[in-house]
């Protein structure tokens, strides 16, 4: 069997998975990873059979690798995905894209211009029902969405580098959901922030505005138990989503139905579709344009949180 040969840079909180998942999957070889703490590198090299490195570079000259991983702190995306890219054509950047749309603007465009397929981590994508929702958008049982809510809150990881709030950090998941979902950009929005406990903000409340639909998306590091909801609101019924159990209900007038699904890892998903694009020479799901749209609605949001007004997005996005 032909395996993808995969180097994760950045093995912290979330890129440690990246590497455990490579390792465990039958048509992927994780060959190298990458991290500035020496120990660490050679603890998770170790634990998955790969080479350490202190110095990406280093590894992208030394290791032939189809695709790379960037898991590090969002201020480091931009100079890691351009050097990552003269060497592999297969790119993943963990969201957000960059640290700021100017940078995300030159990754989309050098990505282009060197033909290499450049995605980004929008894992939610993946869990199981986000798919079901969007195919019984405009049928007889659910009929036009009206109303999309989603809430992502808890309390905040310790083990995250904090270069980001939660807008950029955890709610960009849910804008992102909401542009698949609706298959459209928002036309508007409009955010509340503040911060209690963090460098950045630590709670918020986004509200964009669709051709005929409104999102609004809660998001925080205060609420001592985490929570991953979404609720579609339609003309004949209304979706329910634990993203953490992945329980689907949709509940009309006179009845009540649950979806069956089989609990899977959704960075599992998301990371095997990474490597059948590779495998296969395909387009990511996810793409480089997706993630800096995002990243710019993330950026409008805070924006409109300083103003204390809406923010018009026609012609920005």
């Amino acid at each position: 069997m032909k395996k993808a040969r995969i180097g994760v840079i950045g093995t912290g909180a979330w890129g440690k998975n990246h590497a455990r998942v490579y390792y465990e999957l039958d048509n992927a070889e994780l060959v190298a990873i990458a991290d500035i703490n020496e120990s660490r590198a050679k603890l998770i090299a170790s634990k998955y059979n790969a080479k350490p490195y202190t110095d990406f570079v280093e590894m992208l000259e030394k290791e032939d690798l189809d695709g790379v991983v960037i898991a590090t702190p969002t201020t480091t995306h931009h100079k890691i995905g351009l050097e990552a890219m003269k060497y592999c054509k297969y790119v993943f950047i963990e969201k957000p894209l960059a640290d700021t749309i100017e940078q995300g603007e030159e990754l989309v465009k050098v990505a282009k211009k060197n033909n290499v397929k450049l995605t980004v981590g929008f894992i939610t994508r993946f869990t199981q029902g986000i798919d079901t929702i969007k195919n019984l958008f405009y049928t007889e049982k659910f009929g036009k969405p009206v109303l999309l809510l989603a809430r992502r809150v808890g309390p905040f990881w310790p083990e995250r580098v904090g270069d980001v709030g939660v807008i950029k950090d955890t709610a960009i998941h849910d804008i992102d959901i909401f542009r698949f979902l609706l298959e459209e950009n928002p036309r508007e929005v409009y955010a509340t922030t503040g911060k209690l406990k963090h460098k950045y903000e630590d709670h918020a409340t986004i509200i964009l505005k669709f051709k005929d639909a409104t999102g609004l998306i809660e998001a925080n590091w205060l609420t001592p138990h985490k929570l991953r909801e979404l609720s579609v609101t339609g003309e004949y019924g209304v979706f329910t989503l634990d993203y953490m159990t992945q329980d689907l209900t949709l509940e009309g007038d006179l009845w009540f139905m649950k979806a069956k699904t089989k609990w899977r890892e959704p960075l599992k998903d998301e990371l095997s579709h990474f490597v059948d694009a590779i495998l296969n020479e395909k387009e990511p799901l996810v793409s480089g344009y997706d993630g800096l749209v995002a990243l710019k609605i993330a950026e409008y949001a805070l924006e409109s949180a300083r103003k204390g007004e809406p923010i018009k997005l026609t012609g920005k996005l």
